[in-house]
């Protein structure tokens, strides 16, 4: 791993942590700021209006990112997102907090910045091993952002909110200091009719290499709203987890993405090549999810994570075969397009999400687990020719 590589590694992972210390403390701050206990509508609204901003912005700051460099992209939105943190850890009123999540939404969405990044100063036959590192930064970040919070809750509800601020202070710090820009800005003209979110997918569907991959993708990205728009409402509610036991569960979660996205994506994808690690993904969701959805005690929702974490071998692998569809100069508004895409899938999840949760709780408690398990069907059809035929050349 060069310098490069592992400062933006870093970087994504210090990112990481601040989204993943707020996750088991956002339903016990919105009971405090509504004054009650039901809080899944406005739950699901919160996390459907951060993927908005996201959704919207992605393919913005990726198409930035391509015309005037990823450093100067990724240095703006961390500043953004320190400073909004730091509103958001004082404010005593609800719609300051929901404008705060709003904006946290559009900062965050550099993660289409930082997949070029990685995109630049890989060559292809590496891109998979180095974008599940990149996944697997994520997971670090659930690994120690839910327990810190957790942890810091029981003393100050708030405090988790500050420590995001702090690290997001410490990433704008290291982007400033260490990150050298990974390419030559783009001398194109820039056409703010690109500016429209819509525009990057339909150039991706527009090729024919590139559409069902990208269909694909979108199924990975409905499904993987799913443990992060229910995972603290379930956990609550059918195992009577407390907000440490949250950010234990969730970190385990993470632990295990990490580990084996990290040491496992890179050698599978290599032995059996990224079309068939793609199916060893989908299997291992699918039967995670089920497992999810009808577990009856808190020990097997831990238990249950090494599997879901296999599961995250699929994506990096679908990402690099993406990549190898783009042309060079394209890279950035390709991550831009998938962050776009995962974030679209974001808007409508966390509300069909926390909405069949509230409507089947107490019939089948874990319904959206097996819904979501039902919806890798859709993969079937994709994946099945996709095996048949032999690798094609980049768009």
């Amino acid at each position: 791993m060069n310098r490069s590589l592992f400062v933006i590694i870093l970087v994504v992972s210090l990112d990481a942590i601040g989204i993943g210390l707020i996750f088991p403390i956002l339903p016990s701050l919105l009971e405090e700021l509504t004054g009650h206990g039901e809080i899944s509508a406005i739950y699901g609204v919160i996390l459907a209006a951060y993927a908005a901003m996201q959704f919207l912005f992605s393919p913005i700051l990726g198409l930035l990112s391509d015309r005037i460099g990823r450093r100067p992209v990724l240095i703006a939105s961390l500043a953004g997102t320190a400073i909004d943190y730091l509103v958001m850890a004082f404010t005593p009123a609800l719609w300051v907090l929901v404008v705060g999540r709003i904006i946290a939404g559009v900062t965050s969405a550099n993660m289409s910045v930082a997949g070029a990044y990685i995109a630049d100063i890989s060559d292809e036959k590496d891109r998979a091993q180095r974008f599940s590192w990149m996944s697997a930064a994520f997971g670090v970040g659930f690994i120690v952002g839910p327990i810190l919070g957790g942890l810091l809750s029981v003393y100050f509800l708030r405090a988790p909110f500050l420590a995001a601020a702090v690290l997001n202070g410490l990433n704008l710090v290291l982007a400033l200091t260490v990150l050298k820009e990974s390419r030559v800005p783009s001398r194109e003209k820039f056409d703010l009719r690109a500016l429209n979110p819509f525009a990057p997918l339909k150039w991706a569907f527009s090729f024919p290499a590139l559409a069902p991959l990208l269909g694909l993708f979108l199924v990975f990205a409905i499904n993987g709203n799913i443990p992060g728009s229910i995972a603290v409402l379930y956990g609550t509610a059918q195992f009577h987890f407390d907000g440490v036991t949250i950010g234990l569960w969730l970190a385990c979660f993470g632990a295990f993405h990490a580990v084996i996205q990290a040491f496992v994506t890179g050698p599978l994808s290599k032995r059996f090549g990224e079309r068939w690690t793609l199916v060893v993904g989908v299997a291992a969701d699918t039967l995670a999810f089920l497992g999810f959805g009808f577990a009856t005690q808190g020990w097997m929702a831990f238990a249950l994570s090494p599997l879901s974490g296999l599961g995250g071998v699929g994506l990096p692998a679908l990402q690099s075969l993406m990549s190898a569809q783009a042309g060079e100069d394209r890279q950035g508004e390709l991550q831009g397009v998938l962050a776009s895409a995962q974030s679209l899938t974001s808007i409508v999840g966390p509300l069909l999400a926390t909405g069949v949760f509230a409507a089947t709780f107490e019939v089948l408690p874990g319904a959206i687990w097996v819904i979501a398990a039902a919806l890798y069907m859709l993969a079937i059809p994709i994946l099945a020719p996709m095996l048949r035929r032999p690798a094609t050349a980049a768009v």
